[in-house]
Protein backbone atom coordinates (compact mmCIF):
# COMPACT_ATOMS: atom_id res chain seq x y z
CA UNK A 1 0.00 0.00 0.00
CA UNK A 2 1.38 3.37 -1.02
CA UNK A 3 1.64 6.35 1.35
CA UNK A 4 0.08 9.75 0.70
CA UNK A 5 3.54 11.29 0.26
CA UNK A 6 4.56 8.61 -2.22
CA UNK A 7 1.36 9.02 -4.23
CA UNK A 8 1.95 12.75 -4.44
CA UNK A 9 5.54 12.13 -5.49
CA UNK A 10 4.44 9.92 -8.38
CA UNK A 11 1.82 12.41 -9.47
CA UNK A 12 4.36 15.23 -9.55
CA UNK A 13 6.24 13.38 -12.25
CA UNK A 14 3.42 14.14 -14.70
CA UNK A 15 1.47 17.15 -13.36
CA UNK A 16 2.24 20.28 -11.34
CA UNK A 17 2.70 19.74 -7.57
CA UNK A 18 -0.04 22.21 -6.65
CA UNK A 19 -2.46 20.43 -8.97
CA UNK A 20 -1.51 17.06 -7.49
CA UNK A 21 -2.33 18.29 -3.99
CA UNK A 22 -5.66 19.74 -5.13
CA UNK A 23 -6.66 16.52 -6.84
CA UNK A 24 -5.67 14.35 -3.89
CA UNK A 25 -7.58 16.59 -1.50
CA UNK A 26 -10.58 16.25 -3.81
CA UNK A 27 -10.26 12.46 -3.95
CA UNK A 28 -10.02 12.24 -0.16
CA UNK A 29 -12.36 15.08 0.75
CA UNK A 30 -9.56 16.45 2.91
CA UNK A 31 -8.20 19.88 3.76
CA UNK A 32 -4.71 21.08 2.95
CA UNK A 33 -3.80 20.96 6.64
CA UNK A 34 -5.02 17.37 6.99
CA UNK A 35 -3.06 16.30 3.95
CA UNK A 36 0.15 17.80 5.32
CA UNK A 37 -0.37 16.22 8.75
CA UNK A 38 -0.99 12.75 7.29
CA UNK A 39 1.70 12.58 4.61
CA UNK A 40 3.01 9.23 5.92
CA UNK A 41 -0.41 7.59 6.24
CA UNK A 42 -1.21 4.74 3.86
CA UNK A 43 -3.56 5.56 0.99
CA UNK A 44 -6.43 3.10 0.77
CA UNK A 45 -6.64 1.28 -2.55
CA UNK A 46 -9.96 2.86 -3.68
CA UNK A 47 -8.61 6.33 -2.89
CA UNK A 48 -5.34 5.60 -4.65
CA UNK A 49 -7.20 4.44 -7.75
CA UNK A 50 -9.50 7.47 -7.74
CA UNK A 51 -6.50 9.79 -7.39
CA UNK A 52 -4.58 8.00 -10.14
CA UNK A 53 -7.56 8.39 -12.49
CA UNK A 54 -7.71 12.13 -11.80
CA UNK A 55 -3.97 12.51 -12.37
CA UNK A 56 -4.22 10.63 -15.66
CA UNK A 57 -7.03 12.89 -16.86
CA UNK A 58 -5.11 16.02 -15.87
CA UNK A 59 -1.95 14.74 -17.55
CA UNK A 60 -4.03 14.36 -20.72
CA UNK A 61 -4.90 18.06 -20.49
CA UNK A 62 -8.34 18.05 -18.88
CA UNK A 63 -8.78 21.30 -16.87
CA UNK A 64 -8.47 21.04 -13.10
CA UNK A 65 -11.71 23.00 -12.71
CA UNK A 66 -13.67 20.30 -14.55
CA UNK A 67 -11.98 17.57 -12.51
CA UNK A 68 -12.84 19.32 -9.24
CA UNK A 69 -16.24 20.51 -10.43
CA UNK A 70 -15.76 24.10 -9.30
CA UNK A 71 -13.71 27.27 -9.77
CA UNK A 72 -13.38 30.31 -7.51
CA UNK A 73 -14.56 33.63 -8.90
CA UNK A 74 -14.76 36.91 -6.99
CA UNK A 75 -14.19 35.04 -3.72
CA UNK A 76 -16.98 32.50 -4.27
CA UNK A 77 -16.99 28.93 -5.54
CA UNK A 78 -18.96 28.27 -8.72
CA UNK A 79 -19.84 24.82 -9.99
CA UNK A 80 -18.56 24.19 -13.50
CA UNK A 81 -19.01 21.43 -16.04
CA UNK A 82 -17.72 20.97 -19.60
CA UNK A 83 -20.95 22.69 -20.71
CA UNK A 84 -19.67 26.08 -19.52
CA UNK A 85 -16.57 28.20 -19.86
CA UNK A 86 -14.31 28.07 -16.81
CA UNK A 87 -14.49 31.40 -14.92
CA UNK A 88 -11.24 33.31 -15.23
CA UNK A 89 -9.65 35.99 -13.03
CA UNK A 90 -9.60 38.55 -15.86
CA UNK A 91 -13.39 38.44 -16.06
CA UNK A 92 -13.56 39.91 -12.55
CA UNK A 93 -12.66 43.22 -14.24
CA UNK A 94 -16.00 43.10 -16.09
CA UNK A 95 -17.75 42.71 -12.74
CA UNK A 96 -15.82 45.62 -11.24
CA UNK A 97 -16.78 47.93 -14.11
CA UNK A 98 -20.46 46.95 -14.09
CA UNK A 99 -20.63 47.19 -10.32
CA UNK A 100 -19.39 50.78 -10.47
CA UNK A 101 -21.99 51.66 -13.13
CA UNK A 102 -24.76 50.11 -11.04
CA UNK A 103 -23.85 52.34 -8.13
CA UNK A 104 -22.11 49.86 -5.86
CA UNK A 105 -23.42 47.86 -2.95
CA UNK A 106 -26.14 49.37 -0.81
CA UNK A 107 -26.31 52.80 -2.43
CA UNK A 108 -29.38 54.73 -3.47
CA UNK A 109 -28.35 54.46 -7.12
CA UNK A 110 -28.19 50.67 -7.12
CA UNK A 111 -31.89 49.98 -7.90
CA UNK A 112 -31.06 49.46 -11.57
CA UNK A 113 -31.47 46.72 -14.13
CA UNK A 114 -28.68 44.61 -15.58
CA UNK A 115 -28.51 41.90 -18.23
CA UNK A 116 -25.64 39.42 -18.56
CA UNK A 117 -25.41 37.88 -22.05
CA UNK A 118 -23.91 34.43 -22.57
CA UNK A 119 -23.98 33.82 -18.84
CA UNK A 120 -22.48 30.30 -18.88
CA UNK A 121 -21.87 29.29 -15.26
CA UNK A 122 -23.66 32.48 -14.18
CA UNK A 123 -20.57 33.79 -12.43
CA UNK A 124 -20.92 37.38 -13.65
CA UNK A 125 -24.68 37.73 -13.16
CA UNK A 126 -24.70 35.96 -9.79
CA UNK A 127 -21.74 37.94 -8.50
CA UNK A 128 -23.38 41.24 -9.46
CA UNK A 129 -26.70 40.18 -7.93
CA UNK A 130 -24.88 39.47 -4.67
CA UNK A 131 -22.56 42.47 -4.75
CA UNK A 132 -25.33 44.93 -5.69
CA UNK A 133 -28.41 43.41 -4.04
CA UNK A 134 -30.73 46.31 -4.93
CA UNK A 135 -30.15 45.73 -8.64
CA UNK A 136 -32.50 43.62 -10.73
CA UNK A 137 -30.37 41.10 -12.64
CA UNK A 138 -31.27 38.99 -15.68
CA UNK A 139 -29.02 36.57 -17.54
CA UNK A 140 -29.27 34.83 -20.90
CA UNK A 141 -27.70 31.85 -22.62
CA UNK A 142 -28.64 29.84 -25.69
CA UNK A 143 -27.46 26.61 -24.04
CA UNK A 144 -29.96 24.77 -21.86
CA UNK A 145 -27.10 22.85 -20.25
CA UNK A 146 -25.30 26.07 -19.34
CA UNK A 147 -28.49 27.56 -17.89
CA UNK A 148 -28.90 24.46 -15.71
CA UNK A 149 -25.42 25.05 -14.29
CA UNK A 150 -26.17 28.75 -13.75
CA UNK A 151 -29.48 27.97 -12.03
CA UNK A 152 -27.72 25.56 -9.69
CA UNK A 153 -25.06 28.12 -8.82
CA UNK A 154 -27.68 30.79 -8.11
CA UNK A 155 -29.48 28.40 -5.80
CA UNK A 156 -26.30 27.40 -3.96
CA UNK A 157 -25.24 31.03 -3.51
CA UNK A 158 -28.75 32.33 -2.72
CA UNK A 159 -28.72 34.84 -5.58
CA UNK A 160 -31.83 36.17 -7.32
CA UNK A 161 -31.31 36.16 -11.09
CA UNK A 162 -33.88 35.94 -13.90
CA UNK A 163 -32.42 33.34 -16.27
CA UNK A 164 -33.71 33.35 -19.85
CA UNK A 165 -33.01 30.95 -22.72
CA UNK A 166 -32.06 33.34 -25.52
CA UNK A 167 -29.80 33.70 -28.52
CA UNK A 168 -28.15 36.87 -27.22
CA UNK A 169 -30.95 39.49 -27.09
CA UNK A 170 -33.51 37.66 -29.25
CA UNK A 171 -35.93 36.91 -26.40
CA UNK A 172 -35.85 40.35 -24.79
CA UNK A 173 -38.23 42.22 -27.09
CA UNK A 174 -39.54 45.30 -25.33
CA UNK A 175 -37.16 45.03 -22.37
CA UNK A 176 -34.56 47.68 -21.60
CA UNK A 177 -31.72 47.71 -19.11
CA UNK A 178 -29.49 50.23 -17.39
CA UNK A 179 -26.48 48.04 -18.06
CA UNK A 180 -25.75 45.13 -20.38
CA UNK A 181 -22.59 43.07 -19.94
CA UNK A 182 -21.19 40.13 -21.85
CA UNK A 183 -18.21 37.82 -21.91
CA UNK A 184 -18.87 36.56 -25.45
CA UNK A 185 -16.71 34.33 -27.63
CA UNK A 186 -13.96 36.50 -29.11
CA UNK A 187 -11.29 34.13 -30.38
CA UNK A 188 -10.92 33.86 -34.14
CA UNK A 189 -12.14 30.57 -35.57
CA UNK A 190 -9.13 28.47 -36.46
CA UNK A 191 -6.85 30.13 -33.90
CA UNK A 192 -4.19 27.50 -33.03
CA UNK A 193 -4.64 28.17 -29.31
CA UNK A 194 -8.06 26.50 -29.50
CA UNK A 195 -6.34 23.15 -29.94
CA UNK A 196 -3.92 23.66 -27.04
CA UNK A 197 -4.10 23.21 -23.27
CA UNK A 198 -7.34 23.63 -21.34
CA UNK A 199 -9.12 25.25 -24.30
CA UNK A 200 -9.40 21.85 -26.00
CA UNK A 201 -11.93 20.81 -23.37
CA UNK A 202 -14.03 23.97 -23.11
CA UNK A 203 -17.15 24.57 -25.24
CA UNK A 204 -16.00 25.95 -28.59
CA UNK A 205 -19.12 28.07 -29.01
CA UNK A 206 -18.14 30.00 -25.86
CA UNK A 207 -14.65 30.69 -27.19
CA UNK A 208 -14.61 31.32 -30.94
CA UNK A 209 -16.85 33.34 -33.25
CA UNK A 210 -16.04 34.36 -36.81
CA UNK A 211 -12.90 34.88 -38.85
CA UNK A 212 -11.67 37.71 -36.58
CA UNK A 213 -13.45 36.60 -33.40
CA UNK A 214 -15.76 39.63 -33.37
CA UNK A 215 -19.00 38.31 -34.90
CA UNK A 216 -20.78 37.94 -31.54
CA UNK A 217 -19.59 41.32 -30.31
CA UNK A 218 -20.78 43.01 -33.52
CA UNK A 219 -24.22 41.50 -33.02
CA UNK A 220 -24.38 42.49 -29.35
CA UNK A 221 -23.34 46.08 -30.10
CA UNK A 222 -25.88 46.40 -32.93
CA UNK A 223 -28.79 44.85 -31.00
CA UNK A 224 -28.12 46.39 -27.60
CA UNK A 225 -29.15 49.87 -28.72
CA UNK A 226 -32.77 48.66 -28.70
CA UNK A 227 -32.43 47.28 -25.20
CA UNK A 228 -30.58 50.02 -23.31
CA UNK A 229 -32.24 52.78 -21.36
CA UNK A 230 -31.18 56.28 -22.34
CA UNK A 231 -27.84 56.72 -20.66
CA UNK A 232 -27.47 52.97 -20.21
CA UNK A 233 -24.11 51.22 -20.48
CA UNK A 234 -22.81 48.30 -22.52
CA UNK A 235 -19.58 46.53 -21.54
CA UNK A 236 -17.95 43.35 -22.76
CA UNK A 237 -14.75 41.42 -22.28
CA UNK A 238 -12.57 40.94 -25.35
CA UNK A 239 -9.19 39.78 -26.56
CA UNK A 240 -5.86 41.39 -25.75
CA UNK A 241 -5.44 42.78 -29.29
CA UNK A 242 -9.00 43.92 -30.06
CA UNK A 243 -9.27 47.22 -28.17
CA UNK A 244 -8.74 49.54 -31.15
CA UNK A 245 -11.23 47.69 -33.34
CA UNK A 246 -13.85 47.73 -30.60
CA UNK A 247 -13.47 51.44 -29.91
CA UNK A 248 -14.23 52.06 -33.60
CA UNK A 249 -17.15 49.63 -33.52
CA UNK A 250 -18.75 51.31 -30.49
CA UNK A 251 -18.27 54.79 -31.93
CA UNK A 252 -19.75 53.78 -35.28
CA UNK A 253 -22.82 52.40 -33.52
CA UNK A 254 -23.41 55.74 -31.79
CA UNK A 255 -22.13 55.02 -28.30
CA UNK A 256 -20.76 57.94 -26.30
CA UNK A 257 -18.31 58.16 -23.40
CA UNK A 258 -16.46 55.08 -24.62
CA UNK A 259 -14.38 53.47 -21.87
CA UNK A 260 -11.61 50.90 -22.14
CA UNK A 261 -10.34 49.24 -18.98
CA UNK A 262 -6.96 47.51 -18.61
CA UNK A 263 -6.26 44.43 -16.53
CA UNK A 264 -3.51 44.23 -13.93
CA UNK A 265 -0.97 43.71 -16.72
CA UNK A 266 -2.03 46.96 -18.37
CA UNK A 267 -3.78 45.24 -21.29
CA UNK A 268 -7.24 46.55 -22.24
CA UNK A 269 -9.65 43.65 -21.76
CA UNK A 270 -13.01 45.38 -21.16
CA UNK A 271 -14.55 47.98 -23.48
CA UNK A 272 -17.91 49.70 -23.55
CA UNK A 273 -19.83 52.90 -23.77
CA UNK A 274 -22.98 54.83 -22.86
CA UNK A 275 -26.02 54.80 -25.10
CA UNK A 276 -27.25 58.40 -25.38
CA UNK A 277 -30.55 57.54 -27.10
CA UNK A 278 -33.80 59.18 -26.05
Amino acid sequence: MISIAAALGRARDVIAPAEARLLLRHALGASAAWLEAHRDDPLARPDAEAFAALVERRAAGEPVAYLLGFREFYGREFSVTPDVLIPRPETELLVDVAREKLGGSGTANSAKTLLDLGTGSGCVAITLALEVPAASVAAADISAAALAVAHANATLLAATVDFVASDWLAEFTGRRFDCIVANPPYVAAGDPHLSEGDLRFEPLTALACGADGLDAIRRIVADSVRHLEAGGWLFFEHGYDQAAALRKLLAAAGFADIEQHPDLAGIVRVSGGRWPGA
